[in-house]
């Protein structure tokens, strides 16, 4: 029988997985928020969480997994206290309202006036429009993937389709949403 790690390996074993993590952690917290404190706050708030759950005797099996589920967590709690509105609730042509609070967050916001909220407005009507444009197989993966944090490998789990074919129907989503709204980006 193991002895239980000490206190000074546990410590080690927690700044070797910051530095390991701390990167990629970051930069998946910034591309879902656009605050960078707002980023860094959350990533913090990650790590703290990461270093009380470490400590229970109950080990993490993935780190790095864990990790991300938990800053796709706070990352939804952050945002639900902002009351941001939910794309469904500007545009209702969709039928899951989860499926667009990460974008939504990266529109101009709808308190900054009235030019404001009409290029949001607009801005949610051809991503929607876009999103409905695309073939029903590539609009599941992306916003599977996208918008609801679901990984490949737990797809093709769900689904039974191969890890390579969700890739490139996502890849396609890409391309034609890129494609689509290259206009909006322009302007």
């Amino acid at each position: 029988m193991t002895a239980p790690p000490t206190t000074t390996e546990q410590d080690q074993a927690i700044t070797a997985t910051v530095l390991r993590e701390r990167s990629r952690l970051w930069h998946f917290i910034r591309r879902r928020v656009a605050d960078q404190t707002d980023a860094d706050d959350i990533l913090q708030d990650v790590f703290y969480e990461f270093t009380q759950a470490y400590h229970l005797p109950e080990p993490i099996e993935q780190v790095s997994a864990w990790l991300f589920r938990v800053a796709r967590n706070r990352i939804i709690d952050r945002f639900r206290k902002k009351k941001e509105v939910a794309l469904d609730d500007l545009n209702n042509n969709s039928d899951d309202e989860d499926d667009a609070y990460r974008l939504d967050l990266m529109l101009p916001s709808p308190d900054a006036g009235p030019e404001a909220a009409y290029t949001r407005a607009m801005l949610l009507e051809e991503l929607q429009l876009a999103l409905e444009a695309l073939p029903a197989n590539q609009r599941e993966v992306f916003i599977a993937h996208e918008l609801d944090g679901i990984s490949f490998k737990e797809m093709a789990a769900q689904t039974g389709v191969p890890i390579n074919t969700l890739l490139a129907r996502k890849r396609y989503a890409v391309l034609f949403l890129r494609q689509r709204l290259q206009a909006l980006y322009d302007e």
